[in-house]
C-alpha cells in the first residue's frame, strides 16, 4: 500500500502570495484616488448649481425675495429677506431655506491660468468679469459682490435693484483643470453651467 504524500503552502508562498496582495491593493488605491478627487469636484459643482435654483425657484414659488450669499472657502447660504419695503435685505434676517457646503478639497477660488478677457478669444464665462474674483455677482454695478437676490418675478439683482449678472468660480486648489464656473443672468435668472477645457494647447471654457 502506497502512502500520498500532503503538502500544504509553505511561509514563503504565502509571503509572495500576501506581497502581490499589497501590490495590486496599492495599484487600485492610487488609481481610485483621481476618480475620487474628479467625483469631489462635480458634488461641489451640482451643489453651487442646485442651490442657486433652488433659491430661483423657492423665490417663484413663495412670492417672496431669497438671498443667495457665498463665503470662502466653501459655504453657501439661502435665507429670505424680510424687507418692508421689498427690496433684497443684506444682510438678511428671514429664515434661513438652506446652508450647503462643498467638500473640504474644494474651494470657491480662481486657478492662475483661466480666460481673463471678456472680450478676446479665451473669453471668461458668459464674457462676464475678468476672473479676478471668486464671486462676481454684480459685474457692471458692484463688481466682486458675493451674494445675489432672487426675486418672485423671476429677476435676479443686488440689494438696490439693479439687475445682477456674474459669475462664481470653483475648483481644486493648484489644480488648474478642475476648475468649474457657474454664470447668472440677472434679467431671467438664467443659471448656467461651465467647467475649463485645454483645447489645443488653449484653456478655454465650455458649457456643461
Amino acid at each position: 500500500m502506497s502512502l500520498k504524500q500532503q503538502r500544504g503552502f509553505t511561509l514563503l508562498e504565502m509571503l509572495i502570495v500576501v506581497a502581490i496582495s499589497f501590490v495590486l491593493a496599492a495599484v487600485t488605491a492610487i488609481s481610485y484616488v483621481p476618480l475620487m478627487q474628479q467625483q469631489r469636484v462635480t458634488e461641489a459643482y451640482n451643489t453651487t448649481l442646485t442651490t442657486m435654483r433652488r433659491a430661483r425657484d423657492q423665490a417663484a414659488g413663495d412670492m417672496r425675495t431669497y438671498v443667495v450669499q457665498f463665503t470662502a472657502p466653501g459655504t453657501i447660504t439661502v435665507t429670505q429677506s424680510l424687507s418692508a419695503t421689498s427690496t433684497c435685505q443684506i444682510p438678511p434676517t428671514g429664515t434661513v431655506l438652506v446652508t450647503a457646503t462643498l467638500p473640504t478639497d474644494i474651494t470657491f477660488h480662481v486657478e492662475t491660468g483661466v480666460p481673463t478677457s471678456a472680450t478676446t478669444a479665451p473669453v471668461t464665462p458668459d464674457q462676464f468679469g475678468t476672473a479676478s474674483s471668486p464671486f462676481d455677482l454684480d459685474i457692471g454695478n458692484n463688481a466682486g459682490q458675493s451674494y445675489v437676490c432672487f426675486n418672485p418675478d423671476g429677476t435676479a439683482t443686488d440689494q438696490v435693484g439693479n439687475i445682477s449678472n456674474g459669475v462664481v468660480y470653483m475648483g481644486r486648489p493648484g489644480d488648474l483643470y478642475s476648475s468649474r464656473a457657474i454664470t447668472l443672468w440677472g434679467s431671467t435668472g438664467r443659471i448656467r453651467g461651465w467647467r475649463l477645457y485645454n483645447v489645443s494647447g488653449v484653456n478655454t471654457w465650455r458649457q456643461q
